[in-house]
């Protein structure tokens, strides 16, 4: 069932990516003549887990992949050593 939660993932991206979309058309800044800072990063880009959020279960799998990895030939160790 890991495409299940793929799925609920994609669909909440895609619904806050085009809330996000809507929020900017529907408030039309004007044009200041003040010019902004450069370094100023948003809101979005300070918070990394938006970024990163397959990293924790991707990290997950392979560690419970290289854990298997280790028992089994510790145990073929014992087997055939």
């Amino acid at each position: 069932m890991p495409k299940k939660s793929y799925r609920t993932k994609a669909k909440r991206r895609a619904r806050l990516a085009g809330e996000i979309q809507k929020e900017n058309l529907q408030s039309p800044k004007p044009a200041s003549a003040q010019p902004q800072l450069a370094n100023k990063a948003s809101s979005v880009n300070r918070n990394p887990a938006n970024h990163h959020q397959y990293l924790i279960p991707e990290l997950r799998r392979i560690g419970i992949f290289a854990g298997a990895m280790v028992i089994t030939l510790i145990v073929l160790s014992f087997i055939l050593g």
